[in-house]
């Protein structure tokens, strides 16, 4: 699970999935086909509502993929629901919406998109999610040291997220993997 992203992309690697895998595509909240959340959302409650998930198809321990958002969540749910992930495979993730976690371009262009949004449309899923990401999350780099799953941490070097932030999120990994992807962005998945 993730944001954004090529639906036509998304299909072939779920079709690659799937030849080796029971595949679980789910949209987070306020995503795609998922519900509206009535209150306000976190990764937290986006990770239990993975585990909510597993726990309702009697699924797991499972191999999580996440990306962006999803790779937040991937996290968290190992982090909240250990029995629940077997491996991990973490892209582009932040554990902070500052300036130490991502770029100052990037999150002036959220402020920016944000700042455009007619009022009328500002509590509308989409942007109530955008708005989410100038103050979520909020994960503190030890709280993963209790992550005991292999995690696979992947970044491009063109990230919208630091690669120093990348670094520290794979240091506070028991059983971590990295890989940096080369001349890749944001939306390499």
């Amino acid at each position: 699970h993730g944001n954004g992203g090529s639906i036509a992309a998304v299909r072939e690697q779920i079709a690659y999935f799937r030849k080796h895998y029971k595949v679980i595509a789910m949209d987070s909240r306020d995503r795609g086909k998922s519900g509206d959340s009535p209150d306000k959302i976190t990764y937290e409650k986006m990770a239990d509502d993975c585990d909510a998930l597993l726990a309702h198809l009697n699924a797991g321990p499972a191999y999580v993929l996440g990306w962006s958002d999803g790779a937040i969540e991937a996290l968290l749910l190992a982090q909240r629901h250990p029995e629940k992930v077997k491996k991990i495979a973490a892209m582009a993730a932040n554990l902070n919406p500052t300036e130490e976690a991502q770029y100052p371009e990037w999150i002036a262009w959220v402020k920016q998109s944000l700042a455009a949004v007619p009022d009328a449309q500002k509590n509308t899923p989409q942007w109530r999610h955008t708005a989410m990401m100038l103050e979520e999350p909020r994960i503190d780099p030890k709280a993963l040291e209790a992550i005991a799953a292999p995690t696979l941490v992947l970044a491009g070097d063109h990230d919208v997220i630091r690669d120093e932030h990348t670094l520290e999120i794979y240091h506070h990994l028991r059983n971590g993997e990295l890989a940096i992807f080369p001349h890749a962005t944001h939306v390499i998945p």
